[in-house]
This record gives structure tokens, sequence and C-alpha cells, in this order.
């Protein structure tokens, strides 16, 4: 596997973490190939294509099973939570997890020594960031927004619109050597290795991480570690879960039970594509029987009244380049929602209630511009967004239940915080 990621870190050069590109996944080789499963975008109401691409789930090597660590890893999970799908060339591990959070904080990451990955993916945003769109090294704006890291080892699918990146080690290597766009700039593995040298800390994180090897501090290495230390961002504690989970009836106001129920029942019926203990549904974990993955058009645009989303950003059709794939993106976590604003691929909705408003409408009216559009009029749109009517009582309730998904401990958490202060 290192040989494997030291090999892949020099092609792939195009995507991004808020970003990606059209590059398939190493190994893959289309529909029935071996190791992998269908992923598939939902009906819509035009009957348009599926959306289904090959993407590679577990290595298949594996008969499908992950390896929860080296000897002495516990995971210390919520309630109803799986264990997190791990691949077996990269067990967890105290030491590698506490070299990732140093890696994840550290701006010798970058090309300039000015980024880090926390510069996108803050603590107390969920680790989002608060912009409309990222901001890479180089002052380069990007075209979408940076998606929350919580929960990120139940992601089937990694960034908002790529079905091949389906592992954290592969994801790893598009901000750290991408450019386009640009995120953390770096020009090689060298380069990299060269930057973490010169920390003396390194030294000593290095070898415990990776007791076995003469010359740890490697680039293949380094992307284990950064993706165990993110294996750790599990979100789980919020007054919802103490309420749902843990019993307690006091966690949470009676608004927020009312939007809880409104939120799975007609007519807001939210839960057809936020299901599951993370509310997303495209989730894996140890033990679980498909690697589903799924991407939706929510009539966010119609510039054309055919469905076509601006052109710099139409989403899974990039990728797949079936039509009816257009301005599909995959289904974000709902988890710490009232705090990851702006909202949507490319941050174009500014607050939760503009957010129900969208989909009570079915889709987004946009009156003027180049991006003029009846979103709701969208042959593409999908057929989980049909509009519904929701008065102020009902908006009411929806936010609170939004809000009580807010897990202040994970937001605060020593233990995923910046190491370096």
């Amino acid at each position: 596997m290192a040989r494997r990621i030291a090999t892949v870190a020099l092609v792939v050069l195009v995507g991004g973490c808020h970003d990606p590109g059209a590059v398939p996944a190493e190994g893959s080789s289309g529909v029935g190939s071996t190791g992998t499963t269908a992923a598939s975008s939902d009906s819509t109401s035009a009957g348009s294509s599926s959306g289904t691409v090959a993407t590679e789930g577990p290595d298949p090597d594996s008969s499908g099973s992950g390896t929860t660590g080296e000897p002495g890893w516990e995971w210390a999970l919520p309630e109803g939570f799986p264990e997190p799908y791990v691949p077996p060339d990269n067990p967890m591990s105290a030491a590698k997890v506490e070299l990732g959070r140093h890696l994840f904080y550290d701006t010798r990451m970058s090309g300039s020594g000015t980024y880090a990955c926390a510069t996108c993916h803050l603590q107390e945003l969920a680790f989002t960031d608060g912009r409309v769109t990222a901001v890479g090294e180089t002052g380069q704006i990007h075209r979408r927004n940076s998606m929350s890291l919580a929960n990120v080892a139940y992601n089937a699918s990694l960034t908002w619109a790529h079905p091949f990146l389906t592992e954290l080690e592969r994801q790893a290597l598009v901000p750290m050597f991408g450019d386009n766009p640009i995120e953390l700039g770096l020009d090689s593995e060298a380069e990299l290795v060269a930057n973490l040298a010169v920390e003396p800390l390194y030294a000593d994180l290095f070898a415990a991480a990776f007791p076995d090897e003469a010359e740890p501090l490697t680039a293949p290495n380094v992307v284990y570690a950064l993706s165990a230390f993110q294996r750790t961002l599990i979100s789980g504690r919020s007054a919802f879960d103490r309420w749902f989970y843990d019993g307690d009836d006091d966690a949470v106001d009676e608004a927020a039970k009312r939007g809880y129920q409104l939120f799975n029942s007609h007519p807001a019926e939210c839960f057809h594509c936020h299901v599951n203990f993370n509310f997303t549904d495209t989730a894996y974990y140890e033990g679980a029987s498909s690697w589903d993955v799924r991407f939706h058009n929510t009539g966010l645009y119609n510039v054309d009244g055919e469905g076509a989303y601006p052109a710099i950003d139409t989403g899974l059709v990039e990728i797949t380049m079936e039509p009816g794939d257009m301005g599909h993106f995959r289904v974000p976590t709902l988890r710490n929602i009232a705090v990851t604003a702006p909202y949507m691929h490319d941050g174009s909705i500014a607050t939760l209630g503009e957010v129900l408003d969208h989909y009570a409408a079915g889709g987004r009216t946009i009156a003027d511009g180049p991006n003029a559009g009846i979103g709701s009029e969208s042959p593409l749109r999908s057929s989980f967004v049909p509009g519904f009517e929701l008065d102020a009582q009902d908006r009411a309730d929806l936010l609170a239940f939004l809000a009580s998904l807010t897990d202040d401990a994970f937001l605060t958490d020593p233990a995923l915080a910046d190491p370096w202060q």
C-alpha cells in the first residue's frame, strides 16, 4: 500500500478536497470490475439517467472487512454508532492518531508554509471554514464549499461529487499535491518530507507511529497518519443524541421534538436523503452489507430550462459524462449543521432558514442574472425534492431540531484541537 500511495501521489494532480477533478481511482475499470459496487443517484422526475458509476469499495484482498487497530486501540463510540471501516493496511493506533493530529494543524504541510489542513477545516465550525467557497494557499478561490469533516470516517465517498474517492488515504493526496485547484500547494513528496524534517518533534512522533520502519518519515506515512486522525473526528454527543439514544427527555425542547417528527413524516420527509445515525444516505462502516454511493440534484439551478447547472460546476456529470447526472452532488451530514454555514456545494445559500425555503419550494428560483431559472421546474430534479407547505411553526420546529444536532463537546474536544499551541 505504501508503494501504491507513493505512486498515486505523483499522478493525482487534479481535483481537490473541495473541488475534485475527473480522475478515476487507481485500478477502477468500470462496472463489474473486482472490488467495486454500483453508486447511484436517485430517480428524477423525468426519468433521466440513474447516474450509475463504478465505485471502488474495500480492498478485495480484505474480504470486505477492515481492522479496528493495533493492540491497545479502542474506539470510544457514541451510542448508536457502528465501528468505522479501517483499511487493513492502515490499522489505528494512538501514536499514529497523535502524529496525524500534529500534521493536520501543521503549516509545513503546504508549499508556502502558511496553510494547514486545519486552515479550511476549523474545529469550532465542525471542521469547515465559514467561507462561501474555500481559498487555497496561493489565494486561489475555489469553486466549492469546504465540507465538514465530522464523521468523515463513515463517508462512502469523499468530496462533493467524486464517486471514485472512497478512502481517506487516497483523498488526502488531492489537497496535498493537486493543482486544480491548488490547496496545500506541495510540488512533490520530497518537498513534503523536507518541510517536516526540520521539526525535531517529528523524529519521535513518526518513530512511535511506525516503529517497524528504519526511516519512518515518508510521504505515505504522512497520509496514513492524517487518515487515522481524521477517523477519530466522530460527532455523536449532541442534545439530540442525549434525547434520542440516552433517553434524556429534557435534553431537547418540545419544538425540536416536533421538528424531528416533521423531519421524518409528511410533508417534509427529509429522512429520504438524511438518514441513519449520520443523517446522510451515503455511509459505510465495518460490517456494512454494501458500499452505497449516492448523488442527488436538488433543483438548486435550472439555467436553461432543461436542468443545467452553471458551467463552473456541473457536479457528477463531470465524472460520469452521463447527461442525467447534471447537478448531482453528495448529501452532507446534518450533524453540526447549525455551525457550518453557508450551505450547498457552492455556498450559495447563506442560512438554514433559506435552505428550508429552498426545499419547501421544491427547488430554488433565481429571478435574474446569468444563473436565472426555476429549479422546481428542472426535469433533472430529484423525486425526493417535490416541495411542501411549510408554515411558520413548522419552520421554527425544523430549525430547532437541526440546532439540536450541534455537538458542543466535539467542537471543543481538546483531543481534536491544535497541539502546536
